[in-house]
């Protein structure tokens, strides 16, 4: 097998080439603003069953964006998925990024009330304000299930939900309830996700507006 020689700078700009190539030879055309998130988290992944699983709400682009323009508050579930956040673009746009799992009033508040973490730190989430609000799940199921809770309680309303955990136990539900909520969202529908492609549509969605 003959290798190609790719300069590094240009190694990026080639796997997006390699991606375009391979969709057009599925014979499959992407919405033009779904387009560079759907990408992106096939770079990540280089896994083409996102082109069918990655699901959008009608307005879930121009929406983040918004958001974004904003300066958002972007929640995650895990510090995998925030470490994933280009913290250069995040500078860009004035958006901050957190993940609450470690904190030690989330880990109190979910020990008091027998709730995981990720519940938890959905309920801290929901207590920011002034800034819209743009939460990333890329592992914790309960993180969506409360979000979803929230939301119908009127305690929560989030401009973007990014509904990606991986597994088994409670994913493919989880991910259906946000998908049901009447919140903007992207998300994985059934089992495949992850810290890394949840990071990636966030970067995808800065990267609109950032280069």
């Amino acid at each position: 097998m003959k290798l190609e020689y790719v300069r590094p700078e240009d190694i990026e700009k080639r796997s997006f080439e390699i991606i375009s190539g391979e969709i057009s030879e599925r014979g499959v055309t992407l919405e033009p603003k779904q387009a560079p998130i759907i990408m992106r988290v096939i770079h990540t992944t280089a896994d083409f069953d996102y082109l069918d699983n990655l699901k959008f709400s009608e307005n879930a682009v121009d929406t983040a964006l918004n958001a974004l323009r904003e300066g958002a508050y972007i929640i995650t579930d895990t510090n995998m998925a925030l470490s994933g956040i280009n913290k250069a673009a995040l500078g860009k746009l004035g958006c901050e990024a957190y993940c609450f799992m470690a904190d030690s009033d989330v880990a109190q508040a979910a020990k008091d009330k027998g709730v995981t973490r990720a519940c938890a730190s959905v309920e801290k989430a929901s207590r920011l304000g002034g800034k819209p609000l743009i939460l990333v799940s890329g592992n914790a199921p309960t993180f969506l299930i409360r979000a979803r809770e929230l939301m119908d309680s009127g305690g929560l309303a989030p401009a973007l939900v990014i509904a990606m955990p991986v597994g088994f136990v409670n994913v493919v539900q989880s991910k259906e309830l946000i998908m049901s909520s009447g919140a903007e969202y992207i998300a994985a529908r059934g089992r495949k996700g992850g810290s890394n492609a949840a990071a990636a549509v966030v970067n995808a969605l800065m990267y609109m507006l950032t280069r």
